[in-house]
């Protein structure tokens, strides 16, 4: 049965140096979604087949390997709601909302939009989880903010990818700030619930109950998700489910377990700078000078979060409850 107790998992500053290498690890798996997904657009992709294939294919994956490792499956009621159903909102809200922005400012505005999620984040988890918020952390996070937007902007051949704007922009903005918004509330979760009961066990209910929401949803919406077409296609797909999905989120929660949730978001906000500079080497894309001062920016704010935040002794505090009733249990 799920581990009920948390534990104090992180004595010393060892843990949390690990902890802030897993969250870099996290963000620069995240950083290959860009050109992942280009290459899957190419083979004629939809925006929101690719947001949901990838989650599809990396539960069914964990689901098959639930089947020999039935603890996956062994959760309890709050396990249920907060991580299977409201997790799962997270990560289906995510999927269609960013894929909004995109149509609605395009791929530079829907990131810029986006990137506001560590400041989210620093806050709420002050109110929600009863972290520190200190200036330090929420200077940080405003930082990393400024220096995705501007790496993000300052790149060149993404806007090409998609150049309409048929769902307008008003549209655009409000899926962009519900894609940063679910994005925080993944990350309080996971600070709340993987000590409790594991990194897997987390994802795989999130992703479960995140494909079983846009399965019932997307269709509604007139977007029913397109099957990949042909072999390459399923490819990529499977590389993102594997990369961008399974192995950045277990290193992200792994992350979750050793540091608190604001230096966490910070750490992986380094997804925009391997974006860019897989784009650079990958796409022949180019950084203009606004570009390089944003990568520069985000570089030194993740750099300087390790060295305060990263190499401190000191104890993890447990994240408050989100249900009162599950408190000391």
């Amino acid at each position: 049965m799920p581990e009920r107790t948390v534990q104090n998992l992180a004595p010393d500053s060892k843990r949390r140096r690990l902890g802030f290498a897993m969250a870099l690890g996290a963000g620069l798996c995240w950083g290959t979604t860009g050109p992942l997904s280009t290459a899957l657009y190419a083979e004629g992709a939809a925006l929101t087949d690719v947001g949901f294939w990838r989650i599809a294919a990396a539960a069914v994956t964990l689901g098959l390997w639930g089947v020999v490792r039935r603890d996956l499956f062994s959760v309890d009621r709050p396990g249920l709601l907060v991580v299977g159903l409201l997790g799962g909102a997270c990560v289906a809200g995510f999927e269609v909302a960013y894929q909004f922005a995109i149509a609605g400012v395009g791929v530079a505005g829907a990131a810029a939009l986006l990137y506001t999620a560590p400041v989210l984040v620093a806050v709420a988890a002050r109110i929600v989880l009863g972290e520190a918020l200190t200036p330090l952390r929420l200077a940080l996070a405003l930082l990393v903010m400024i220096g995705a937007t501007l790496t993000v902007r300052g790149g060149s051949g993404v806007e090409a990818l998609f150049t309409s704007r048929e769902r307008g922009m008003l549209l655009g903005v409000i899926g962009g700030l519900t894609a940063a918004v679910s994005y925080a509330g993944t990350t309080l979760i996971g600070r709340w619930a993987v000590p409790r009961y594991g990194p897997l066990r987390v994802l795989w209910l999130e992703i479960a109950g995140g494909t079983v929401l846009l399965a019932g949803i997307l269709p509604l919406a007139g977007e029913t998700p397109a099957p990949p077409a042909g072999v390459g296609a399923w490819i990529y797909v499977g590389l993102l489910a594997a990369g961008t999905v399974v192995l950045a989120n277990v290193l992200f929660f792994g992350a979750l377990r050793r540091v608190e949730a604001a230096p966490v978001s910070v750490a992986a906000t380094i997804e925009p700078v391997a974006g860019a500079l897989l784009a650079l080497v990958l796409l022949g894309q180019s950084l203009t000078v606004a570009g390089w001062l944003g990568l520069t920016l985000v570089v030194a704010s993740v750099a300087t979060g390790y060295l305060v935040e990263g190499t401190r002794p000191g104890a993890l505090r447990p994240a408050r409850p989100l249900d009162p009733r599950t408190a000391g249990r």
